[in-house]
C-alpha cells in the first residue's frame, strides 16, 4: 500500500466514534429510580422524565450514525421489580464501511420480578453498510422482558436499496443462568440479491424480531386474532417460556405497523416517540 493511501487509513481508523453507556436502575417504595451512569464518548442515554411507577430512557447517538469501525457498548441492570423502557431518539443509520465493520454490544440483566422493554427505532443499513451486533441476555427465572428489533436494508421511500454489505446479528438469552435461546444471522455479499429470493425475504426490505419474556401458547394466540391486520409476513411461535414473532416487510413502515399490532395484543405500551 502506497504511503498516502496508509496516511489516509491511519486517519480514518484515529477518527472512527467510540461510545458507552453504562447504568443501572432500582426501585424504591414501588418507583423506579436511575443508580450510577457512566456515559463516554458519542453514546448518550436521557430520562425525559418520571413515569408513574417505571422509568424511560432515549438514546441519542450524538456521531449522527454509525460507520465502519465505529464501536458501541451497552450495559444495563435492572434490578428487582424494576420497570424500564428504552428507545431511541431516531432510527439509527449505519452507512458505507469501506474497512471493518461496526460493532454494536448489548449487555441487559433483569432482576425479579423486574421488567425491561428494549423499543428502538429502525435500524437502517445503506449500501455497503458492515455491522456486527450483539445481544447478551440474562433473566432471572421472574423477569419479564419486551425486545423489539427492526432492521431496513435501504431507504425505499427515496429509491435506494442495500445492494451490498455485511450484517451479522447474534442473540444469547440466559434465563435463570439456564441458555434458552441463542442464534446467529449473517447476512453478507450481495444481499440485495438474497433478499429477492423466497427462501429469504420475497424481495422485502425490513425485518424485524419481537421477543417476549415470558410467553406461552395464549399469548400466541391473542397475536394470531390481528393477522388479518398484517400487510406484511408474521411468523410467531413460543417455546422454552417465550415467545417470538418474526416480521418481514416490503418497507419499513408496513413492518412498523405490524410490529405494533402486535405489541398491541402484548398490552405493551409503545414509546411516545414511535408514535411521533
Amino acid at each position: 500500500m502506497r504511503s498516502d493511501a496508509l496516511a489516509t487509513s491511519s486517519v480514518f481508523e484515529a477518527n472512527r466514534a467510540r461510545g458507552a453507556v453504562r447504568f443501572d436502575v432500582h426501585a424504591r417504595d414501588g418507583v423506579t429510580r436511575r443508580g450510577v451512569l457512566h456515559e463516554s464518548g458519542s453514546l448518550r442515554v436521557r430520562f425525559p422524565s418520571p413515569e408513574g411507577e417505571g422509568l424511560s430512557g432515549v438514546f441519542v447517538n450524538t456521531a449522527g450514525g454509525v460507520a465502519g469501525g465505529d464501536r458501541f457498548d451497552i450495559e444495563i441492570a435492572a434490578a428487582d421489580a424494576a420497570r424500564l423502557t428504552l428507545t431511541t431518539a431516531a432510527a439509527e443509520k449505519v452507512y458505507r464501511a469501506p474497512g471493518a465493520a461496526a460493532q454494536l454490544n448489548i449487555a441487559l440483566k433483569v432482576g425479579a420480578g423486574a421488567h425491561l422493554g428494549w423499543l428502538p427505532q429502525e435500524t437502517i443499513l445503506f449500501d455497503r453498510a458492515r455491522v456486527h451486533r450483539r445481544f447478551d441476555i440474562e433473566l432471572d427465572d421472574r423477569a419479564s422482558l419486551l425486545l423489539c428489533e427492526i432492521v431496513v436494508f435501504g431507504r425505499t421511500a427515496m429509491g435506494e436499496r442495500m445492494e451490498q454489505g455485511e450484517f451479522v446479528d447474534r442473540w444469547q438469552l440466559r434465563r435463570g443462568g439456564r441458555l434458552v435461546f441463542a442464534e446467529t444471522v449473517r447476512l453478507d455479499g450481495d444481499i440485495g440479491a438474497k433478499l429477492g429470493r423466497s427462501a429469504f425475504a420475497q424481495g422485502g426490505a425490513a425485518i424485524g424480531t419481537a421477543l417476549i419474556v415470558p410467553g406461552d401458547e395464549a399469548l400466541i394466540e391473542r397475536i394470531r386474532e390481528a393477522s388479518d391486520s398484517f400487510s406484511g409476513e408474521v411468523g410467531i411461535s413460543a417455546w422454552n417460556g417465550f415467545a417470538m414473532a418474526r416480521f418481514c416487510a416490503q418497507d419499513a413502515a408496513r413492518l412498523r405497523a405490524d410490529m405494533m399490532a402486535v405489541l398491541a395484543r402484548t398490552g405493551a405500551a409503545l414509546p411516545r416517540l414511535w408514535l411521533n
